[in-house]
């Protein structure tokens, strides 16, 4: 018994001295928190900067503190260069070879083009789907990921049956893509070569 009273007196006076440390160690924190500043409280002197908004986002700029839209954009930059698709000789060959096909998914930035199910009138239970991944922008045999899926169903679209198809079609698929990207290429360096 003796034991039981004396452990609840010292869980009482942890509780208690849990409480009274709280407030002092909220303050070291924010006084921690506010030296990080060099004790300077964060905004700034009015005195060093101009009235006019135009004059204070100059001088901010010139200083790095901020960016303009404008400046991001401009021809200038040093960054990578971004083509569009257009502009790409394989990007647009792929298009126009497989044209006939519905598209489910085209993502250029992410340089992929997924066709949906695919089928002819004639049999209306098998189906394919195409899958066209760009590795490089570069016109070679190794710049394309092509897969090639069927799917042959029952006669009521139940029971189908997926399988990724025989090499020869992609291999014919991405010789025919390459083929239609050289020429695009061609073409535009003429363009090129007349202005």
């Amino acid at each position: 018994m003796f034991i039981l009273y004396k452990l609840k007196k010292i869980m009482r006076f942890q509780k208690n001295l849990t409480q009274m440390l709280r407030k002092p160690l909220f303050f070291v924190f924010i006084l921690l928190l506010f030296s990080g500043c060099n004790g300077k409280f964060p905004g700034a002197d009015a005195r060093k900067y101009p009235d006019d908004p135009a004059l204070r986002v100059k001088k901010n700029i010139e200083e790095g503190k901020g960016f303009r839209l404008n400046d991001t954009f401009s021809v200038k930059r040093s960054g990578g260069t971004f083509d569009f698709a257009n502009s790409n000789e394989l990007w647009r060959a792929s298009l126009d070879v497989i044209d006939f096909m519905p598209l489910s998914s085209v993502n250029y930035s992410g340089g992929i083009i997924i066709t949906d199910w695919y089928s002819t009138g004639e049999n209306q239970n098998e189906s394919i789907k195409i899958s066209i991944r760009f590795l490089t922008n570069e016109i070679r045999s190794d710049a394309l990921n092509i897969k090639i899926f069927t799917r042959k169903c029952d006669l009521n679209l139940n029971n189908c049956k997926f399988t990724e198809t025989n090499k020869v079609l992609v291999s014919e698929l991405t010789k025919e893509i390459l083929k239609k990207a050289a020429i695009y290429k061609q073409q535009d360096e003429k363009k090129k070569d007349k202005k």
